[in-house]
């Protein structure tokens, strides 16, 4: 099989090195040249993505911001031809799926709205692995829900990446989700550190510090880009915590033991409920 990424960063290296690692060929394009010489030198990549180039394709990922990616598409769309499937894996999809199924029905490709539910706190091409995929779940958007053959021929194109589960869902409810599972974890992690203690956690830190504040170090640019496009879901779910973190302090603050047992149990519960 032959593809195409766009963007060569944590994620788009590791799609470029998961599909090496299977003996395809891969194409990349990335606006920093470094990191294309780089990849194109390393044997991650085999050629450059240009334009000539999508008519080899199977499949086009595109592996960048949304904004990027938005005007990547804009661009290069009437290039696309129609036996080209092209999967976008940003981390919002309302504003990009909008964009992409309009252009694929106006010049006949196949967009697929994708997300997968894997990372790290570390980015760029330097951190990327070919097994950063492997069992981890992929959200899919697709342009319509009943159309069998079609999400079958998804999992095909995405074989390489070793995804354990597919999740069919709307970009709508895939925004409000990811303001929850995802973004709203690092914000919290993020504001966490920002107390002086953090600085003095040696030795006092264990299993619960590392979990809560992995994510704090991340990219603040792409972060802030994501947070912005998906400003009303996760602005609902800063309200969430920022009350429920007002019941904590309050029964603190008043020594209402019996309060602040409660509030922990409800959370308990609510975890426990969660997991099934």
């Amino acid at each position: 099989m032959k593809i195409g990424i766009v963007g060569l960063g944590l994620i788009g290296g590791s799609v470029a090195k998961a599909y090496k690692t299977f003996g395809n060929i891969v194409y990349g394009f990335d606006t920093d040249t470094t990191i294309l010489g780089y990849a194109k030198l390393s044997g991650t990549i085999d050629d450059l993505l240009t334009s000539d180039k999508y008519k080899e394709c199977e499949l086009i990922v595109l592996a960048a911001t949304p904004k990027a990616m938005i005007a990547y598409l804009q661009e290069n769309a009437m290039s696309i031809p129609a036996t080209t499937t092209v999967i976008d894996f940003c981390g919002i999809k309302e504003k990009i799926c909008e964009v992409g199924f309009r252009l694929a029905k106006e010049h006949g490709f196949t967009f697929i709205g994708g997300h997968p539910m894997a990372g790290s706190q570390y980015s760029g091409f330097k951190h990327s692995r070919p097994t950063l995929f492997k069992g981890a779940s992929m959200i899919i958007v697709p342009p319509v829900y009943d159309d069998m053959e079609l999400l079958e021929k998804i999992k095909q194109l995405l074989a390489p990446l070793e995804f354990k589960t597919f999740v069919v869902t709307t970009a709508e409810h895939h925004d409000r989700m990811i303001a929850y599972t995802s973004q709203m974890c690092h914000i919290v992690s993020n504001a966490f550190v920002k107390s002086p203690a953090a600085r003095e956690h040696e030795g006092y830190s264990a299993g619960s510090f590392r979990d809560l504040t992995r994510v704090a170090r991340l990219n603040e640019t792409m972060w802030t880009e994501l947070f912005l496009d998906n400003k009303k879901p996760l602005l609902e779910e800063l309200d969430l915590i920022i009350y429920s973190l007002q019941q904590y302090r309050e029964a603190l603050e008043q020594n209402d033991n019996i309060r602040l047992c409660n509030l922990l149990r409800e959370g308990r519960i609510a975890k426990e409920q969660s997991e099934g």
